[in-house]
């Protein structure tokens, strides 16, 4: 199976290559829209500012292919950030409008970045996780400054608690699934979560 991953110079991609190839995927890494169509799915990792991220994503034209796909895709850390409708990181910047909502900075908290590992908490399973028994312990590793805020419901599938502020962990909206956390970096839930998604795909469940 080949997943397209969305080179637009703001992810960090070796981890997300290694962690397909180990899972018995051929990724293939580029920003040509025409090698990215040939692919069975995708994912738009991102590490950076959400600005700039969605200048370079403009420059390319990759914003208007990622809002016109009908074929599965997975938003990683800031790629999923950059699934939503705004986001006030630096200046107020106008997202993908996938999904509902806003990235707004962590306020009353203790400590920013919100760094460290937390208990996934599901709000509804989507079909890739409805015929699957998930392990006991769901903690994943977080590391951000912005979250997710104003979300539908319906488009809300985990969160996790972060000083009583409910931190979106993964979202869903029809074809376009989003990760706050970096599934490939989460130890065995992580893993599981990114198996169990690219499973979907071969059931056509995403």
């Amino acid at each position: 199976m080949k997943i397209g991953v969305i080179d637009y110079g703001m992810g960090n991609l070796f981890s997300v290559e290694q962690a397909l190839k180990l899972l018995n995927c051929e990724p293939i890494i580029s920003s040509n829209i025409e090698e990215l169509n040939s692919c069975d799915a995708l994912i738009l990792p991102g590490v950076g500012a959400f600005p700039d991220a969605m200048k370079r994503l403009a420059e390319t034209e990759l914003d208007t292919f990622i809002k016109s796909q009908t074929k599965p895709l997975l938003g990683i850390c800031l790629g999923m950030q950059l699934m939503f409708e705004k986001s006030d990181e630096v200046e107020l910047t106008e997202g993908l409008g996938i999904f509902k909502g806003r990235v707004k900075r962590f306020e009353g908290v203790p400590r920013i970045p919100h760094m460290g590992w937390n208990n996934l908490q599901f709000s509804q399973f989507p079909e890739w996780l409805k015929e699957t028994k998930l392990p006991d312990d769901r903690f994943v590793y977080f590391v951000h400054s912005y979250y997710a805020t104003e979300l539908a419901n319906k488009e809300l599938v985990a969160y996790a608690d972060y000083e009583g502020v409910k931190v979106p962990g993964v979202v869903k909206n029809g074809s376009f699934t989003g990760m706050q956390f970096h599934p490939e970096k989460s130890g065995a839930f992580g893993v599981f979560l990114l198996n169990q998604w690219l499973k979907g795909l071969e059931r056509n469940e995403c």
